[in-house]
């Protein structure tokens, strides 16, 4: 299968790449995997995410649900029988990115066991999403490393110590350290607000000097966007058709007009951030001297008569002698009579 052509979709320091993470909310049909993949478009975003697993690799069949699934799903099936009917085999894979092709947008998902990172390889994925439910699985992380593509490291339940090793383990593997963007990430669903963090995002940066972002999983859209102007270069953000359908992550997700006001939000901050010199914008240019004050006469001078501080004073427009010059022209002879507000000359 052809490999993408990934400067067009992953150029980081062009713009905040922004994952749209269907993850499993198409409910293991693949027309409502079409059905997100048309709405992470229309919100434009740069990929649309989804699950890779083989259920018997992933949970044994004893394996509790988290806290959240039991909230969100039947409290008396298990995570094994969950998980089983959200599986997409490699025909629905091959399918789904055949369509995002078609759409413009590049197609991701995150392999959970050894066998789902060898499809993805196969099919031609570039970019590889390491959940942080894998972030202490030396074998997987390995597999992941020596494939020497894009990495991007989500870090929910780790500590710093973790996210080093993890690290190391995708460098010495075959990965260079460039190609990698660490996630911060909570893996609560949702995800309180007090425990958010995003300060250890940039803690990580600095740590290990590599680029940054955020898997989102609190309610709204408002964390996101303040991860970007912080400095965030990845966002993953769940989202849905519609909260009120069953399944595990449903609730936690954003619906598709607030996926698109989350994109074009952290468009917009893009813009606001600008290149970081501090200088007139040319927009307000023309307000300089409009805004800004000149000096003048405060009274009526004759010429001949010496500038002080009887005489003279600092009023707008700003199209005169800036007041910065004010002790340059104490003390000089008046060329000229001026009228009280007249622009003083030099």
């Amino acid at each position: 299968m052809q490999e993408y052509q990934l400067e067009k979709f992953y150029n980081m320091k062009a713009q905040t790449f922004i994952i749209a993470e269907a993850g499993v909310n198409h409910n293991g049909n693949k027309e409502t995997a079409k059905k997100l993949i048309d709405v992470a478009v229309e919100a434009g975003a740069n990929a649309v995410k989804f699950q890779t697993f083989k259920t018997e690799n992933l949970v044994s069949i004893k394996a509790n649900k988290a806290d959240y699934q039991k909230r969100t799903t039947d409290s008396g099936e298990t995570q094994f029988a969950m998980i089983k009917k959200l599986e997409l085999d490699e025909a629905i894979h091959k399918e789904l990115i055949s369509y995002c092709k078609s759409k413009n947008i590049l197609f991701l998902s995150t392999p959970f066991d050894h066998d789902s990172v060898k499809l993805l390889n196969q099919l031609g994925l570039d970019i590889f999403k390491v959940p942080s439910g894998e972030i202490n699985n030396l074998p997987y992380l390995r597999q992941i490393g020596s494939l020497k593509k894009k990495v991007i490291l989500s870090t929910g339940m780790s500590d710093l110590k973790e996210v080093e090793e993890a690290l190391n383990i995708l460098i010495n593997a075959g990965t260079q350290k460039e190609n990698i963007t660490v996630l911060h990430a909570n893996t609560e669903y949702p995800t309180p607000i007090k425990d958010v963090n995003l300060n250890a995002m940039l803690t990580i940066r600095e740590t290990f000097n590599v680029d940054i972002g955020y898997s989102d999983h609190t309610l709204g859209i408002e964390i996101p966007i303040a991860a970007v102007a912080l400095g965030a270069k990845v966002i993953e953000k769940h989202f849905t058709l519609d909260r009120t359908m069953k399944g595990p992550d449903h609730k936690a997700s954003l619906e598709p007009k607030e996926l698109k006001a989350m994109v074009s939000a952290i468009r917009n901050i893009e813009q606001a951030l600008g290149n970081g010199i501090k200088k007139p914008s040319d927009s307000e240019k023309k307000n300089i001297v409009i805004a800004r004050k000149s000096i003048t006469a405060k009274k009526h001078i004759s010429k001949g008569d010496v500038f002080s501080d009887d005489n003279i004073t600092v009023k707008r427009p700003g199209s005169g002698i800036s007041p910065m010059l004010w002790f340059e022209v104490l003390g000089k002879h008046a060329d000229q009579d001026y009228s009280p507000d007249d622009l003083i000359k030099m």
